[in-house]
């Protein structure tokens, strides 16, 4: 077909004056669309002491109870009970958009007088998680895949002592390469602000900063206001956290907080707390990232050792199972000569053939 360089440079010019778009500017409001349609979903584990509020904590950063029916225990069924995994469910929607939470708690986390590995049921059954992933992303049906792995976990610092104790940094050793940690100083109303700055002493708390959550650095195009909160939330690390699920008044309003004989200290005053930084970087800022790094740091780390492993393995049985020929009524040295003598004869042949097909080239060009 003949087209005319006339109208060509026309309708050239036309579209760059004119400013037409194909339409692929959309697909943002495309994935938006289907996304809110889908849903999201995030598991979070909580991991410390018996005592130290995650229960309550929990319930005041989604706004919901997940413990009715928890039924708690007296001390001497304290002392005898093991680290449990017990698993807490449920649908949240805000907005139009859908997110089913799961929430993953440890109770008897630390509260045996021998704690040696008392970590090893949380890790069990994180690789528990990681497995079934694995598997179900292997399979033949890989439209409908339920994420259950462990996206973030929030480990719950006694605010008594100097620090860390012996047992917190051996947990995070042997989590912070299967999980994304952010540690909390518990029930932050028990300490004075001068106490709850010397706990945030990153050098003097965590030695090994790498075994932590890093947050993700800021792009150059992004505003002010998002760069100072995230540098705020970096300072903030780690968040001096109070919850509480009951409604009290203070300056003639009705806020969440606890109320003392000398005051009230509300939840999501900042002055008094860092729950509010810490929902915001969980839940409005972060809680992709944290998926994010779970899925292609974590989870990838696990699949690479599997598929390492089921190599090796493989490789060991093939090598095993290999068949050995043995050649009856001959000795290894005959057997050995027998072998040199066939490919001598095969290399003699093969020269002579590459010697007459020289000799027919040769004669053809002549």
């Amino acid at each position: 077909m003949f087209l005319c360089p006339t109208l060509t440079s026309k309708a050239m010019y036309y579209n760059r004056t004119e400013k037409q778009y194909v339409g692929f500017a959309t697909l943002p409001n495309q994935v938006h669309r289907k996304s809110v349609k889908k849903g999201f979903d995030f598991t979070l584990m909580v991991a410390g002491e018996s005592g130290m509020g995650k229960s309550t904590l929990v319930n005041s950063l989604f706004l919901t109870d997940l413990y009715k029916d928890r039924k708690l225990l007296n001390a001497e069924e304290r002392i005898n009970q093991t680290v449990e995994i017990i698993k807490h469910t449920v649908d949240i929607e805000e907005k139009g958009v859908k997110l089913k939470l799961t929430i993953v708690d440890t109770p008897g986390f630390g509260d045996a007088v021998n704690n040696n590995e008392c970590w090893k049921p949380i890790t069990d059954y994180i690789d528990q998680q990681f497995e079934q992933y694995f598997r179900d992303e292997s399979g033949l049906n890989r439209k409908n895949i339920q994420d259950n792995r462990v996206h973030c976990c929030l480990y719950f610092i006694p605010p008594f002592g100097h620090g860390l104790r012996p047992v917190d940094v051996e947990f995070m050793k042997a989590l912070h390469e299967k999980v994304n940690i952010i540690p909390l100083i518990a029930k932050a109303d028990c300490l004075t602000p001068n106490e709850i700055k010397k706990l945030k002493d990153r050098h003097a708390l965590y030695p090994d900063k790498w075994i932590l959550y890093q947050f993700p650095e800021c792009d150059s195009d992004e505003d002010e206001e998002f760069k100072q909160l995230d540098k705020e939330l970096k300072e903030c690390t780690p968040f001096a956290v109070i919850g509480s699920n009951t409604v009290v008044e203070a300056r003639g309003q009705r806020v969440r907080g606890r109320l003392y004989p000398w005051g009230i200290v509300e939840v999501e005053n900042q002055s008094h707390c860092d729950f509010v930084k810490l929902r915001n970087m969980l839940i409005r800022s972060h809680m992709h990232d944290l998926k994010d790094v779970t899925c292609d740091v974590h989870y990838e780390n696990y699949r690479a050792q599997c598929i390492q492993e089921m190599t090796s393995k493989l490789a060991q049985d093939n090598r095993m199972e290999s068949p050995i020929p043995i050649l009856p009524l001959s000795t290894p040295d005959a057997d050995t000569e027998k072998l040199i003598k066939m490919k001598d004869e095969e290399l003699k042949r093969m020269q002579e053939m590459l010697n007459k097909m020289q000799q027919q080239m040769h004669d053809k060009d002549q």
